[in-house]
């Protein structure tokens, strides 16, 4: 049995396992054209809601406007998204996968589930269960 002051304090376990997924992610996206910064989180929920705003995908992903703006940006530069004017709001945009993200979304959602499963490879199924549901329950806390 471990003695409790081996334990490695848990926001230092989950910062680098964020740090390592996100080397990972870099190395796998960059031949695409997709950088760091959360890129890959815009891009997939842009696909999975065509038309979103610019302020709704900073709210549903927690990230700064600053960080949206400059990933929606270079989306936009790479092509794999295309922003028009909200005709309800003319300050917003409405944001749209383009016929090039459509066509990467599949090799997208292999990379991450090939991350994903790397996460967890040394987990039993039951193990990998409940570490979804810590992880939840923990992030499910309101923001302090």
């Amino acid at each position: 049995m471990r003695c409790i002051d081996e334990k490695k304090p848990i926001g230092k376990l989950i910062s680098h396992l964020q740090r390592r997924n996100q080397k990972i992610l870099s190395q796998k996206l960059g031949p695409y054209g997709i950088g760091s910064g959360g890129q890959h989180s815009f891009l997939k929920l842009i696909l999975q809601r065509p038309g979103i705003t610019q302020e709704q995908l900073t709210n549903e992903l927690k990230f700064d406007k600053a960080t949206t703006a400059r990933s929606v940006r270079q989306l936009e530069e790479s092509g794999y998204i295309e922003r028009k004017t909200d005709p309800n709001d003319r300050r917003s945009h409405l944001l749209s996968p383009t016929a090039k993200a459509l066509e990467f979304a599949p090799v997208l959602q292999g990379i991450l589930d090939e991350l994903n499963a790397g996460l967890v490879r040394n987990l039993s199924d039951e193990e990998e269960d409940l570490l979804i549901d810590l992880l939840q329950r923990i992030s499910a806390e309101p923001d302090e």
